[in-house]
């Protein structure tokens, strides 16, 4: 095993062109990571984000080094992530882009653990205490200790090959 940084990092045999093609081959959900800084909503589209433990609960999400909103999410110390449905597409971009009122005419109510926005209409919500930040290269790694959750009705927006695109439901969902 190697170490994640440093003279002892082989280089990989790839470019990173090509290491964006293999990963936009696999679909994610989107979501769009919420917090409060000095009483106002803050917030910022994600798609790293993934459920990573059930007992004790932990999810995780990874924003870039570069995203501006998170350093003001993470001053709080908490944090809402909200999945989002295919009917948010552009609720979803208008998260995505640095800066701005990005909660203008956007409905939302604060959690009850954190007061993080839970957004209206998102198909689940995972309010959550930040309990470790990784470096993790051109992002952070961040786990988050759920405090509580809530789900809603509808399909997902998913991302594949830098596209939104949604489920085809041709078979009745599995219940279990």
């Amino acid at each position: 095993m190697t170490a994640a940084h440093g003279a002892d990092t082989p280089v990989p045999p790839f470019d990173s062109g090509q290491f964006k093609d293999a990963m936009g081959r696999f679909a994610t959900g989107v979501t769009i990571v919420s917090g409060i800084e000095d009483g106002l909503p803050v917030g910022f589209t994600c798609q790293s984000f993934v459920s990573l433990s059930i007992d004790p609960p932990y999810v995780a999400v990874a924003p870039a080094r570069t995203s501006t909103s998170w350093p003001r999410i993470a001053r709080s110390g908490s944090f809402c992530v909200n999945v989002l449905g295919e009917d948010q597409e552009e609720l979803c971009m208008g998260f995505a882009v640095s800066g701005g009122p990005k909660f203008d005419g956007v409905d939302w109510r604060p959690a009850p653990g954190t007061g993080s926005p839970i957004i209206e209409g998102s198909l689940a919500w995972v309010d959550c205490d930040v309990a470790l930040v990784h470096d993790a290269g051109d992002h952070e790694l961040i786990l988050g200790h759920v405090r509580d959750i809530g789900v809603g009705e509808g399909s997902p927006l998913l991302f594949y090959r830098s596209h939104f695109d949604t489920v085809v439901h041709d078979r009745a969902p599995h219940e279990g």
